[in-house]
């Protein structure tokens, strides 16, 4: 006789709320983004079998019906290889967590727990150039109160290559503006890591706090309603910069310009400086030093710089007389 399994709600009511919150200790961003990839998979599964979601049992999530969601998401919600791969993270972390308090769901487990991760084909990193990040800075109209903010933030952003939630998170208390000028970023994982600030950039804060007073443990960046800015709001802004920008800087408009492109900017330009790679990897809060060392193969200038510094008497001489000698058939002839 084959026994039934446990009710797939109270599975899910344990996962979030005794594993991920009490367990784990999760961050709300994590949960948010697991509970965003349970809605729309649930969804989904309902609808495949012409139920409810309130209906659905826990072996009803077969590893063929992750399958057909992946392919789902891909196809008709056109998302990237890299979504695709965070939305399984989340259902394959429900499936582990079940695998190991309940053993009547082993096999049902183990089939979903071997759908595999999809790789992606790396791109070349992007990042910009001194002038774009000029052009960019130079966009917001500071004499209003909205246009000072943004260029607060995009200056912070430029400066301490935080993550854009790790600088809409920050809060007066997080900010020393006294030299040496720093601030408190939380990043992933709960970790907490110290930026420092040139004066220039501690200026701007400064200003935009004298001019938008907030409590200690207020943000600093809020909208025209005095509400927490969010990335997607900050993101319509961005776009409207980089269009006014691409006048200046046309290069900009062949590039994908987001709020993390300013993260990857600052690691490239701090490895031009010859900043030591294990300053950035603590500046910008990596877990692994091959993170970082990502950046340092993106700038085509330390390379150029690198290249120089071989021994002139390794370099290749003269080239052959066929590239010399532009005439193919002289070429041969002189064989």
């Amino acid at each position: 006789m084959k026994l039934a399994l446990p009710v797939l709600a109270g599975l899910l009511h344990a996962f979030f709320h005794e594993w991920l919150v009490e367990q784990r200790n999760a961050s709300h961003r994590t949960i948010l983004a697991y509970r965003d990839t349970w809605r729309l998979f649930l969804r989904f599964v309902a609808a495949q079998h012409k139920r409810q979601v309130s209906a659905l049992r826990t072996e009803d999530l077969t590893g063929t019906i992750v399958l057909a969601f992946l392919q789902h998401i891909e196809r008709e919600r056109r998302s990237s290889i890299g979504t695709r791969n965070c939305r399984l993270a989340a259902i394959r972390s429900f499936f582990s967590f079940v695998s190991d308090r309940e053993p009547r769901a082993a096999n049902l487990c183990a089939e979903v727990l071997h759908v595999p991760f999809k790789r992606a084909p790396k791109k070349a990193m992007s990042y910009l150039e001194s002038a774009e990040v000029a052009a960019i800075l130079s966009q917001p109209d500071q004499s209003t109160a909205e246009g000072q903010r943004d260029h607060t933030l995009l200056s912070l952003l430029y400066n301490t290559g935080a993550r854009i939630q790790e600088a809409l998170d920050l809060r007066p208390q997080d900010v020393h503006l006294k030299s040496p000028a720093h601030v408190r970023l939380l990043g992933k994982g709960r970790k907490e890591r110290i930026s420092p600030l040139w004066p220039e950039t501690a200026e701007v804060v400064a200003a935009l706090l004298r001019r938008c007073p907030r409590r200690a443990e207020e943000p600093v960046f809020v909208n025209r309603y005095g509400e927490p800015l969010t990335a997607s709001g900050f993101r319509f802004r961005l776009r409207q910069y980089v269009k006014a920008a691409a006048q200046h800087a046309p290069t900009l408009s062949r590039k994908r310009i987001t709020p993390h492109i300013f993260r990857h900017t600052t690691a490239v330009h701090l490895v031009a400086a010859g900043v030591d790679v294990t300053v950035i990897r603590s500046w910008l809060g990596h877990a692994q030093l091959d993170t970082t060392n990502h950046y340092a193969q993106a700038n085509l200038e330390t390379k150029r710089k690198a290249l120089e510094q071989i021994d002139s008497s390794t370099r290749p001489g003269r080239p052959p007389r066929w590239r010399r000698n532009p005439d193919l058939l002289t070429w041969l002839d002189s064989l």
